[in-house]
């Protein structure tokens, strides 16, 4: 017998521990080689652990237990390897004579199956079934004493069943307003999320800058283009894409709002990297679409429809959550219409999108209705003088509200 032990291997470069999220496969089943054994989860992210070896799965550790890189999770007897074919194999040939019974024990079922005597007849067993009354409370009138249809359409529960039932009834209505509680643990990544928030508030000179923005240009812009858009690129144009691309657009002219402190140091960046913040039934996660000011609105797009995808699939992979240099983020997809966006450390600025909202606003002396939408961007003071984080969200209002500026090289 061999015995092969499955341990957690290293996963990344600040990874020391992860959690045993789940089995994919029952203890003691029969695997084979690189079949998904369990889940882990990470800080940043859920992965699939492979198996080392076809053969009989031992667990070693429990779901919900907390792992170090190197802690023994299962062993793999190799042994049984090839074994759940042969039984799959046999179990096909021993059906094939049960499906072949002599018709006569058929016969024999059939006839077993007649009521006998004293016993409702089908059409009355089906009324009594669905009046939920008992057989034994039916006295009747057929042949033997048989429970005829009409017996069943004319019985009635006794009293004393009635009365239990309404007790019930009563007693349900009576604890209808439940006040039980219960307790959770907390996912690792939802420990990560909340000790990421309060390092951000606690270790940031953060602050947060107001504007609004008239998206009557870009709507425009999305009618009159859309049907050709998705026709050539197989996406709609959304307003994430020309939202990244507007924001990119200024951080190449102002560097210090793409940057970082480490340490005594401020990192300066010639890239856009812009995480885009998504929910997902574990949290929120804030992968990288990296160079933007380099892409094309339909990559923007299709990268960030990729990565959305993945991480509401907790198929994210590390390499795709590493980055960032500026987070944007859109709770208007829940109806929010004003809020203060928490840092996304290291980076030094976030910018929050809030719902679309028809208002009245005055243009040239007129009162219009525009889509309107508040913006909000919160910054590192430390890094970045609030002189620069005011220029730079009307800037990037500017650009929203005439987007062929950004494509005429007019910004």
């Amino acid at each position: 017998m061999s015995i092969i032990e499955m341990k957690v291997p290293t996963i990344g470069e600040s990874i020391n521990e992860v959690t045993l999220s789940q089995w994919l496969k029952p203890n003691g089943s029969i695997i084979n080689l690189d079949d998904p054994i369990c889940e882990f989860e990470s800080d940043k992210a859920t992965l699939e652990f492979p198996a080392e070896a076809a053969g009989k799965l031992i667990y070693a550790a429990e779901e919900g237990q907390d792992l170090k890189i190197g802690d023994l999770v299962a062993r793999i007897d190799t042994s049984f390897a090839g074994k759940e074919e042969k039984a799959e194999t046999k179990e096909a040939k021993t059906e094939a004579p049960a499906a072949e019974k002599p018709a006569v024990l058929a016969k024999a079922v059939e006839t077993s199956s007649s009521y006998a005597v004293g016993s409702p007849s089908p059409a009355a067993s089906k009324i009594l079934a669905e009046k939920g009354v008992d057989t034994d409370a039916v006295k009747g009138s057929g042949k033997d004493g048989r429970i005829t249809k009409d017996d069943a359409i004319n019985a009635e529960k006794p009293a004393i069943e009635v009365q239990k039932e309404q007790a019930v009834s009563e007693k349900v209505t009576a604890t209808a307003f439940s006040r039980n509680e219960r307790t959770e643990k907390m996912s690792r990544m939802r420990k990560t999320i909340a000790s990421r928030l309060v390092s951000a508030k606690n270790n940031t000179a953060m602050l947060t800058t107001f504007n609004e923005v008239d998206l009557t240009n870009i709507n425009a812009m999305r009618v009159k283009y859309q049907e050709a858009f998705v026709a050539k690129y197989g996406i709609k144009l959304g307003y994430m894409s020309l939202f990244a691309k507007a924001c990119a657009t200024v951080l190449m002219e102002m560097p210090e709002i793409n940057a970082c402190i480490d340490g005594d140091n401020f990192i300066f960046h010639d890239y856009a990297d812009i995480s885009i913040a998504v929910s997902t039934p574990t949290g929120l996660v804030v992968p990288p679409v990296h160079n933007v000011e380099s892409l094309q609105l339909h990559e923007i797009e299709l990268k960030i429809k990729t990565l959305a995808d993945k991480a509401r699939n907790n198929k994210l992979t590390l390499d795709e959550m590493k980055g960032g240099t500026f987070t944007i983020t859109n709770g208007g997809v829940f109806g929010s219409m004003m809020s203060t966006p928490i840092l996304n450390e290291p980076q030094s600025a976030i910018l929050g999108m809030h719902s679309i909202i028809n208002r009245p606003v005055a243009i040239n002396n007129q009162v219009e209705i525009r889509p309107m939408m508040y913006l909000a961007m919160s910054y590192d003071h430390r890094v970045i003088d609030g002189s620069s984080s005011v220029t730079f969200l009307v800037r990037v209002k500017k650009i929203l509200e005439d987007p062929m500026l950004m494509f005429i090289g007019l910004v």
